[in-house]
């Protein structure tokens, strides 16, 4: 099996997501939808951290000049980062920023990432910009969750790729509405809402698409420690929206080895997408490995996101990422609830499953769970409700399913003078190695009516004959 291991033990960010998988063989073409769809561009580059050689990624804002030369790169009344073209470095860090507005000068002291730049913006009205700081994330405007899914929508992405984009946004709006209490549609992205962190998560789920892993598995993942500022304040790190990541992620994580934040919510809820945990790294036949390279500099420390790409052993069944919902019936009619597996399918259901249930009161009722992908998730618990007037529907925490490769095939019977075709499906597991067979039931009944014989003899020839190809 195809696999890819994260080391997680100096944590993890967007930008090192995006080393790592270069430098595991993802192709950099494949980031050029980014490039295309928004004004940025990503720098990509070799350095070397403790005596490793790592990739270093930058998002480069383009496209800005008129902006600082006009002076419409300032600050607005809202509180909004100037857009000055510079980079996005690496999230990391417990980032101090001062502002003095007063003459237009503002000085940004972020003591964390060992990437300074330094900038002097001159614009034409006098205004004199000093910045000394490591990176420059949140430029760009800060978006609400809902304006972040409109703006992948339209970005014209595989579609592949931008459910997991959408997916990895989900799982970041839902901690920060969680923290926060406040309604994920109208939640704010300040710092995860803007152009560079876009191009972190998207241009993550590219890498990841271009790579193909069967599957991704992380060790527990180093979240650093100390303090890091926010725009609500001074908190300890984990960050509050990291914390609230990690109790829907599969993997763990882990206090140090540093004074110094390492673990991110933007990588944080990538890897919560794409990544079981697992403890240790698993038995890889390895084909490749690849190191991105974080702006922190630590003495004893390097400060790298490793990932070991090849084959496994492993020969189980495949991850099927999914949501779970559920609601509780006890005035709908048996005619709506037959119909279900039929009007849900529409909408996105993969399964639906009506069981009985005692309501209160003693009153009979009936318990509806529909398995559903986690982007269609919504779509289908508003069509649940349309169709049983129900007044809720939940999401349970089931977070994926392991399911079999499902491969039809069609045999032909000889029963009496006469040839018959059965379909016939077949379970295998990730190795191709297939555990079960069963005709397909409406096939073995035609056959049976037609031929004069029992619907159970038809299907145990069809899964007989299937046996023997095998």
């Amino acid at each position: 099996m195809r696999t890819l291991a994260f080391d997680g033990r100096m944590g993890a960010s967007g930008d090192m997501i995006l080393g790592v998988l270069l430098d595991a063989g993802a192709d950099r073409t494949a980031l050029e939808p980014i490039e295309n769809a928004l004004d940025v561009e990503y720098s990509v580059e070799t350095t070397v951290k403790n005596g490793i050689s790592a990739t270093q990624v930058r998002v480069l804002l383009t496209g800005d000049s008129e902006r600082d030369e006009s002076g419409e790169g300032e600050p607005d009344e809202d509180g909004d980062a100037p857009e000055h073209g510079h980079t996005h470095g690496d999230e990391h860090g417990d980032n101090s920023h001062e502002h003095s507005h007063d003459g237009h000068s503002h000085e940004h002291d972020d003591d964390t990432h060992g990437n300074h730049h330094e900038h002097t913006h001159n614009h034409g009205d006098d205004h004199d910009h000093p910045h000394d700081h490591q990176h420059a994330e949140s430029a760009g405007p800060a978006r609400t969750y809902r304006e972040v899914i409109d703006l992948l929508e339209s970005m014209g992405l595989d579609r592949d790729v931008e459910a997991n984009a959408k997916a990895v946004f989900r799982i970041l709006g839902e901690a920060e509405a969680s923290v926060h209490d406040t309604d994920l549609d109208s939640t704010h992205f300040h710092e995860v809402g803007a152009d560079d962190a876009i191009a972190d998560v998207v241009g993550s789920c590219l890498l990841f698409a271009d790579l193909d892993a069967e599957r991704v598995v992380t060790t527990p993942l180093a979240t650093g420690g100390g303090q890091v500022g926010m725009s609500h304040g001074t908190y300890p790190i984990p960050a509050p929206a990291v914390v609230e990541i990690a109790t829907r992620a599969d993997w763990s994580l882990s206090g140090g080895p540093v004074e110094a934040e390492l673990l991110t919510p933007t990588g944080a809820a990538i890897l919560a997408h794409f990544a079981d945990g697992v403890e240790t790294v698993p038995t890889l036949n390895i084909k490749k490995a690849g190191y991105g390279a974080g702006g922190h500099d630590f003495p004893e420390h390097p400060n790298v996101l490793r990932a070991l790409a090849g084959e496994s052993g492993d020969d189980g069944l495949i991850r099927d990422d999914i949501t779970v919902l559920e609601t509780n019936l006890d005035d709908t009619s048996p005619e709506v609830l037959g119909g279900l597996q039929d009007t849900l399918a529409g909408s996105g259901a993969r399964d639906v499953s009506i069981l009985p249930a005692t309501m209160k009161k003693s009153r009979p009722g009936h318990l509806v769970k529909v398995i559903t992908k986690p982007e269609d998730a919504e779509r289908v618990a508003r069509k649940l409700a349309e169709e049983t007037g129900t007044l809720g529907v939940r999401a349970t925490g089931a977070s994926h399913r392991w399911i079999a490769r499902r491969e039809f095939e069609t045999v032909t019977l000889e029963i009496g003078e006469s040839e018959y075709d059965v379909t016939v499906k077949i379970a295998s597991d990730e190795s191709g190695s297939a555990y079960d067979v069963s005709a397909e039931f409406d096939d073995a009944l035609a056959v049976a009516e037609e031929a004069g014989i029992a619907v159970r003899e038809v299907m145990r020839r069809a899964e007989g004959a299937t046996y023997e190809n095998l």
